[in-house]
């Protein structure tokens, strides 16, 4: 990958888009304090995306404690943070091109669980170059969590990430494995450790506020078809929110979609145990000799 190809167009839109996310993630994450209500931080956060020049590339995640992936903010949702270890998941756009970032901000008291997914994102980052296989960064991943005396989550994975795709190859695991896929210069890759008091599973649970395009098709009903367009036309096939929707009854227009599998839901992803669970996140373009990250502020 030379610096002429690094340099191209799609780059320098993952770069902004990186950067408008670091100084976003930062201010949202200086805002987050016990009180703070789920909708607010939500849409603090993605209106100041916008001010800065992006889109949001997926609703806010606001998942708490044993909560791992995909807690998120409903329509007129009047939930608060408590003394809770709070994951806030974010991603930017710049016209398709992807951001996405994550940092706990533990509430909780349990700052040593937070530490051991940080340290576990900066050891993997140490692995990483062209030709490194995947199963090495996550050992590199693995063994910092252990460090610690946690487990890592084995069943959530870090992902490239595609124009207007926000889960591409490679998966990335946060867990040792023989071999893997081998990087390669110029992949954009989000390195997403996850760390638990807990055995180390999610499974899903019941609720469900983020939603994405899973095909093309028709629909009869009018505030469906509506909502359709609108998914087509603005999300494509990135995450969306119900409350995103400029339709009456967001609710009902999604389950006519889902009827007949034009949209499919993220179920809230939690540790089968109850654990606590923290999270670290960035994003990175795999050089040659090492990484650029391209959601850290310098």
């Amino acid at each position: 990958m030379t610096d002429v190809d690094l340099a191209a167009e799609k780059y320098e839109k993952h770069r902004e888009a990186g950067e408008i996310l670091a100084q976003v993630r930062n201010e949202a994450a200086d805002r987050l304090e016990v009180g703070t209500g789920y909708l607010e931080i939500s849409e603090w956060a993605e209106d100041r995306i916008r001010e800065l020049g992006g889109e949001p590339a997926f609703p806010v995640n606001v998942s708490v404690d044993h909560e791992a992936a995909h807690g998120a903010a409903g329509p007129d949702d009047d939930r608060t943070v408590g003394e809770q270890m709070v994951k806030l998941d974010i991603g930017v756009h710049i016209d398709g091109w992807l951001a996405d970032t994550a940092v706990t901000v533990d509430l909780s008291g349990n700052d040593e669980l937070k530490t051991a997914a940080d340290e576990a994102l900066a050891a993997a980052l140490e692995t990483i170059e062209a030709g490194v296989e995947t199963g090495e960064v996550g050992a590199a991943i693995e063994d910092a969590i252990d460090g610690y005396g946690y487990n890592p989550v084995v069943n959530l994975t870090g992902h490239g990430l595609g124009h207007w795709e926000q889960h591409t190859e490679p998966n990335v695991p946060n867990r040792s494995i023989p071999g893997g896929a081998t990087l390669e210069a110029g992949q954009v890759v989000a390195i997403e450790p996850f760390a638990t008091t807990g055995t180390g599973k999610v499974n899903e649970g019941a609720a469900e506020e983020i939603y994405s395009l899973e095909r093309e098709g028709s629909v009869r009903n009018r505030e469906a078809r509506q909502a359709l367009d609108q998914i087509t036309e603005e999300f494509k096939t990135l995450p969306f929110a119900a409350r995103w929707l400029d339709v009456s009854r967001p609710g009902m227009a999604l389950r006519r979609l889902k009827q007949q599998d034009i949209v499919h839901g993220y179920p809230v992803l939690q540790e089968a145990e109850g654990e606590l669970v923290s999270q670290r996140e960035h994003t990175i373009i795999v050089t040659e000799d090492g990484c650029e990250v391209t959601t850290r502020l310098d």
